[in-house]
């Protein structure tokens, strides 16, 4: 919330907000890899087949593609059991998969785009500016 939709939606931030969920995330993180995908099956609890259990969770954690590519690679990299895991899920759903965050990447899309048009506009030009003649 404070580090991607409250900046996008005009709101104020609170960086100790961003503190705490940022190591809420980081332990829950690590107690998926650690408890629920403990062992090397393909889905949670062992799962042969992936269960509501897995479609919700992986789409809790797809939203971090909102705060991009970075950020997202930030919070996941360590976690490899979870990067392989959401693999699994994505090719035992797909094309489902793909469909079902289709708005997600349309919105992070926006969310970029908005970003760097901001940017952009607040870095000072090298090159002079035109006068309009209208």
């Amino acid at each position: 919330m404070h580090t991607a939709l409250a900046p996008f939606l005009g709101l104020r931030t609170s960086p100790e907000a961003v503190k705490q969920a940022e190591k809420l995330l980081m332990q829950s993180l690590g107690t998926i890899e650690s408890v629920w995908l403990n062992g090397g099956a393909k889905f949670l609890l062992g799962s042969p087949q992936p269960s509501i259990a897995d479609l919700s969770l992986v789409c809790e954690i797809m939203q971090l593609e909102i705060l991009g590519d970075d950020v997202r690679d930030r919070f996941l990299g360590a976690h490899e059991k979870i990067l392989i895991w959401m693999d699994n899920v994505k090719r035992a759903t797909s094309p489902h998969f793909e469909e079902a965050h289709e708005l997600l990447f349309q919105v992070k899309a926006r969310m970029l785009s908005k970003a760097a048009a901001t940017n952009q506009a607040s870095e000072p030009s090298t090159k002079h500016k035109i006068a309009s003649k209208l």
